[in-house]
């Protein structure tokens, strides 16, 4: 069984703040087996942790968290950028045609971004996986609907930190049964069902530390943007 990282952010994201190294020596020091940086609507970190990964002896997966017309969706394994404010089928289609899987992750926090508030549940049904445990929680009940909502459809079932500072990475993670240890080997087995959810809460006091340092980073984008 592989443990890895299948959603955390980088400073790419507009509400990450650490570079892919810290990310990466967080999870070689937790003892994790692989990383996907998933970036919100950027690969290029993604493309360089997944580079670096075998020095700190991990196997790196390319990623992106896209921002849909639906909501997010992460694309495990793509090597393009796949553009935000497509449908939610094309973007599925997109990751495909990449050789990409599309999980979606916290289907049911509406305040997240989660895709469930605006498309069917037949729709939702069309995803590779299921992030049935996403570590940035409050009360649990969005982890508790996506878990029943994959049980019942018999969808593949992932973890994340969701991540956005590097002391969080490894906090939620999938276990994974793959046939070998490198990148396509782990998706293959993510798409065949042969996964563990091991997570925990990330701390309040680091969840609102994350929230408080993106809602800072974007202001001062925005200022930034429009002083130049």
């Amino acid at each position: 069984m592989l443990t890895v990282e299948l959603h955390c952010h980088s400073e790419l994201s507009h509400d990450g703040r650490d570079p892919v190294e810290l990310l990466l020596q967080q999870a070689e020091a937790v003892g994790l087996d692989a990383l996907a940086v998933t970036d919100h609507d950027q690969i290029e970190a993604s493309r360089r942790a997944a580079k670096l990964a075998p020095d700190y002896g991990l196997v790196g997966i390319p990623g992106i968290e896209i921002t849909t017309r639906a909501g997010h969706v992460l694309g495990l394994g793509v090597d393009e950028r796949i553009p935000a404010g497509l449908p939610f089928g094309e973007t599925l289609d997109r990751i495909r045609a990449q050789g990409g899987v599309a999980v979606v992750p916290h289907p049911f926090q509406k305040s997240r971004s989660g895709v469930a508030a605006n498309i069917s549940r037949r729709e939702l049904a069309e995803a590779d996986a299921i992030e049935v445990y996403n570590s940035r929680l409050l009360t649990g009940r969005g982890n508790r609907r996506a878990h029943a909502f994959a049980d019942a459809h018999g969808l593949p079932m992932t973890a994340g930190s969701d991540a956005h500072i590097s002391e969080m990475v490894g906090q939620a993670v999938t276990k994974i049964d793959a046939d070998g240890r490198n990148a396509g080997a782990i998706l293959d087995a993510i798409e065949a069902g042969r996964t563990e959810i091991d997570g925990k809460r990330t701390p309040w006091r680091i969840s609102f530390r994350q929230a408080a340092g993106g809602a800072k980073r974007r202001v001062l984008s925005r200022v930034t943007s429009f002083l130049g």
